[in-house]
């Protein structure tokens, strides 16, 4: 017989909620912040002091950067239904994936493979042979506008690297991999942004498969921010408009007739 399921995050009654073990009203409400609530309610632990600083910082640096596909989906989706602005939201959570803002779970799982490795520098060096023989990019490195360095990615490194109660593991781990980048391909690449997230997630213990999570909270923060301005100064119908006149339409019922 299969076991019943159980959840410790929340339960209520008629007079009042707790989340896991602490009562809303009395022991968090205008007493933890919210960054300290989420790392209970993720973690399961009462939040240290390293954790917020941590944390906070991972959420300040991926909550915005531009018109990227998640900001231009939840514009373009706001602009065609103004009435549904977690819709918008939605759309643009959507576009937090393999490919932008949520590649520090990728990256993340070649850390845990340094890490758990006997040889941390051969297995960092065996990741990016296999990774260049395949063609493949390799996750947490490289950017197409910040050069030669992330600064986004030098200040976490930096911050988390000052701080004395992580253990370092995973801060060794990125260093092993983006030594190993350097010397496969003979030039140096970047850490990014989400390649640093992915250490400094992993130093407070955030497993890799939740990682993304915290990419998905950040945004959806940023992405209200471009609802906000969509309200007061709208571009999803410009980015629509533009990209319409942009592609040309190259079929038969694009060919004009009758000797024009």
């Amino acid at each position: 017989m299969s076991k019943t399921p159980e959840t410790r995050l929340c339960a209520h009654h008629l007079t009042g909620m707790y989340y896991r073990d602490a009562d809303l009203v009395e022991d968090l409400i205008g007493k933890k912040s919210f960054t300290e609530v989420m790392v209970m309610q993720i973690l399961g632990r009462d939040a240290r002091p390293v954790d917020l600083r941590i944390v906070d910082a991972v959420l300040v640096t991926l909550m915005e950067h531009g018109l990227t596909p998640s900001a231009i989906a939840t514009r373009v989706v706001y602009m065609s239904a103004p009435e549904n602005l977690q819709g918008a939201v939605a759309a643009g959570l959507m576009a937090v994936g393999s490919q932008f803002v949520g590649t520090m779970e990728n990256c993340s799982l070649l850390l845990d493979r340094i890490r758990n490795a006997a040889d941390p520098r051969e297995q960092a060096l065996e990741i990016v042979r296999e990774f260049r023989a395949e063609r493949r990019s390799m996750p947490g490195f490289g950017h197409h506008l910040h050069k030669p360095d992330d600064p986004r990615a030098v200040k976490l490194l930096v911050l988390a690297e000052a701080e004395p109660d992580l253990s370092g593991d995973s801060l060794r781990a990125l260093r092993h991999l983006a030594a190993a980048v350097d010397e496969v391909h003979g030039r140096h690449i970047t850490i990014n942004a989400t390649g640093a997230v992915a250490a400094l997630l992993g130093e407070i213990g955030v497993p890799t498969r939740l990682m993304r999570g915290f990419a998905v909270i950040s945004r959806a923060a940023g992405l209200v921010s471009h609802v906000a301005e969509e309200q007061t100064s709208p571009s999803g119908r410009y980015i629509w408009e533009t990209i319409d006149h942009a592609i040309p339409y190259v079929g038969a019922g694009g060919t004009r007739h009758g000797g024009e």
